[in-house]
């Protein structure tokens, strides 16, 4: 794919953050941004970096009444020795087009996006923080575009490519946060679209996480649609349970999205020694297993926050503590996360990718 690139006549002054641990996560925004359209007649075409820019949509814009859009989250990192790092970007390329074959949108080659996210954080290297726990957040997103008001798949759709320098995706940075569980609302059915990273599941998932915020809790814990008794997942995250010095963690069930940080836990739980489970897991074993110290960790697992360990979680009105700072296993799968991603750990399994 040959990209071209509009580079601006002089860099923009941009205030550089002074303390990038107090990043707010996703409200700074790098100097370029990478585009590519699609219509029948061309296919994608016409890949370009150019400064980033509002975007020109028709009023009519499917995406705006119909909800064909699909994203992707992944991380840049700046090695010690100074080589600019992606975490296995061939995994977030296969489940960007895993969702929009979801919603009936034209698949992007995985080589592609991948060079695409690469030539653009290669583009953007001096916004990779280097700061520990820091990153530069990538997000490829595709829209659908077309003026037509009828309910069906677009015939026109953009990919974009924008980024931007975070610290810790939780306030809290790696302590403990807080879980309300949800046991009225649902964030995805079976059948539905839960698997895929669509922004219609995150919109249907506002209401219970204000609910919970306005509690005082950082998240939603999920339960499934039909019964509201097996646990699904966090609104940022996946989640997993240490329970008898095992590691528990709900199946894949088409309603839970598949992260690539909890398919690499799961790959990780057989180096660092803990056997891993994939099983249902309802609200009432829990709840009980924290009672009778059963459950000795729970902690969510995600790109944005990479590991958080959870403290407490609230369930019909009554609190269960699980611990007031994060767990051995916890710090352990962080640990090992972050030290492959930044490259200050070996690479065993060939999960890091070097820009080059």
């Amino acid at each position: 794919m040959n990209i071209q690139t509009t580079l601006l006549p002089k860099e923009k002054l941009k205030a550089l953050y002074s303390d990038p641990l107090k990043l707010a996560f996703g409200r700074t925004f790098t100097d370029y941004m990478f585009t590519m359209p699609f219509n029948r007649k061309l296919g994608w075409h016409n890949p370009e970096i150019k400064p980033y820019q509002a975007l020109a949509l028709d009023p009519a814009a499917n995406v705006l009444h119909y909800s064909q859009e699909v994203f992707e989250g992944q991380k840049a990192y700046k090695s010690p020795d100074g080589r600019i790092l992606l975490f296995r970007p061939e995994e977030n390329a296969k489940r960007l087009n895993n969702s929009m074959r979801r919603i009936c949108m034209p698949e992007i080659p995985v080589e592609d996006v991948i060079q695409a996210v690469s030539e653009l954080v290669k583009l953007e290297e001096r916004w990779i923080p280097t700061a520990e726990g820091c990153s530069l957040y990538v997000r490829p997103t595709v829209i659908g575009t077309e003026a037509a008001l009828g309910v069906k798949a677009s015939d026109e759709y953009l990919f974009y490519v924008i980024l931007s320098p975070v610290g810790p995706y939780f306030p809290e940075g790696f302590n403990p946060v807080g879980l309300w569980v949800s046991d009225s609302f649902t964030r995805a059915a079976l059948g539905g679209t839960g698997e895929a990273k669509t922004g219609g599941n995150y919109a249907a998932s506002m209401l219970a996480s204000q609910q919970a915020k306005d509690r005082g809790y950082s998240q939603v814990l999920w339960l499934d649609a039909k019964d509201h008794r097996y646990i699904e997942e966090v609104g940022a995250m996946n989640i997993f349970f240490v329970i008898e010095n095992v590691l528990v963690t709900p199946p894949l069930s088409g309603s839970i999205l598949s992260g690539i940080t909890r398919k690499s836990v799961l790959k990780l739980a057989e180096d660092i020694g803990i056997r891993a489970e994939q099983r249902q897991l309802t609200i009432d074993e829990l709840v009980d297993g924290i009672k009778f110290q059963k459950v000795t960790e729970i902690f969510g697992a995600g790109t944005a926050a990479v590991v958080s360990p959870v403290g407490k979680l609230s369930y019909k009105g009554q609190e269960y503590v699980v611990g007031k700072k994060a767990g051995p296993w916890s710090k352990k799968f962080f640990d090992t996360l972050t030290g492959i991603q930044t490259g200050k750990l070996p690479d065993k399994h060939g999960w890091v990718h070097q820009v080059k």
